[in-house]
């Protein structure tokens, strides 16, 4: 059970989030880190008071300064100020919720201190995998996914034996563009890819889920959290977003977990494991759904998909060169290019 918290990246949806549910259980924040939303950060402190404050500039650094000239918060900036808030001796969980391959360094950091790593931050397992879960061995650090899906598949692995895991079914929606052809695809903008139908996320993971190359990104996560190779991981399409995944057996069991779509369901658990607290909010009425639909994912026309399987199978490098040129991509396009 988490006491203590530091989140990195407060100030985007899952760090806010995370605000909400530390709210409610209640947890101590510790630090918090943002890019370049002061006004935001700002509040964050009044309200939860931590002791540590970290923008990504020394411009917005002082400007937080400015904003929080009578408080007793220390603020930094830069890379170094993220490493300092991520090894802050008196958070015992870590909250990576940065976008990119930001997380990768500070993520690492906190768990050369043993710290609780609630993992919201996908580029990091794909980028460094191998160095990552050998270091959580090595430090004794435990890593609790905070990805719906991926949490959905922790909690079904509870109690389980390794060698009786069959297949991990990695649950997608589909995103806005379910059912187009490539054709439709080449005429999308900006604002048509920016409306999820189910989640309220940030601008990257909302452009990639419109693409399903986040839900590649999630395959190569799934693959390292879960030691799981990538023909036993299998991406299914399940537009109500209900079942979040699942695991089949040996035995053909399947095992899956529901939920409404909200992210502080999971956000909740990775804070509170092994113990499950309670949590305000609407609750699945099953009296009132007609059906659940599931069907296989298009590969020939969301070709990150299949590129990203192939990027994991091949290995080495090209996993972060595929999270690479879908970080530049999708910069691109939400620049309108």
């Amino acid at each position: 059970m988490t006491n203590a918290l530091t989140i990195l990246g407060s100030t985007g949806s899952i760090g806010r989030q995370t605000l909400d549910v530390a709210r409610h259980l209640p947890i101590r924040i510790c630090a918090l880190t943002a890019g370049s939303n002061v006004e935001l950060m700002a509040q964050q402190c009044r309200q939860f008071q931590p002791e540590l404050a970290v923008m990504a500039t020394e411009a917005a650094a002082n400007a937080l300064r400015s904003e929080l000239g009578d408080q007793k918060i220390e603020i930094l900036a830069g890379e170094q100020g993220m490493l300092t808030a991520a090894r802050h001796p008196d958070a015992d969980t870590v909250v990576t919720s940065v976008v990119g391959m930001l997380g990768l360094r500070p993520t690492l950091a906190a768990i050369r201190e043993g710290k609780r790593i609630g993992l919201a931050n996908k580029e990091t397992m794909v980028c460094a995998g191998t160095l990552v879960m050998s270091e959580a061995q090595k430090y004794g650090a435990e890593i609790i996914p905070v990805d719906s899906e991926h949490s959905a598949i922790f909690q079904c692995l509870e109690g389980e034996r390794q060698n009786e895991v069959a297949r991990i079914l990695l649950t997608c929606s589909g995103g806005p563009f379910r059912g187009y052809t490539r054709e439709m695809l080449s005429r999308v903008t900006r604002e048509d890819a920016l409306r999820h139908p189910n989640w309220n996320m940030g601008q990257k993971v909302t452009i990639d889920s419109s693409t399903l190359a986040n839900k590649g990104l999630e395959v190569m996560e799934a693959h390292w959290l879960f030691d799981a190779p990538y023909e036993k991981i299998e991406v299914v399409i399940h537009p109500e977003s209900v079942v979040h995944s699942m695991v089949e057996f040996t035995d053909g069991a399947v095992k899956a977990q529901l939920g409404l779509p909200d992210m502080r369901t999971p956000i909740a658990y990775a804070l509170s494991w092994p113990a499950r607290k309670p949590l305000s909010g609407q609750r699945l009425d099953f009296g009132k759904m007609s059906a659940l639909h599931f069907e296989n994912p298009d590969t020939a026309v969301f070709s990150a998909l299949r590129l990203a399987y192939e990027a994991g199978e091949r290995g080495g490098n090209a996993p972060t060169v595929f999270n690479t040129a879908d970080e530049c991509a999708v910069k691109a396009f939400l620049a309108g290019k």
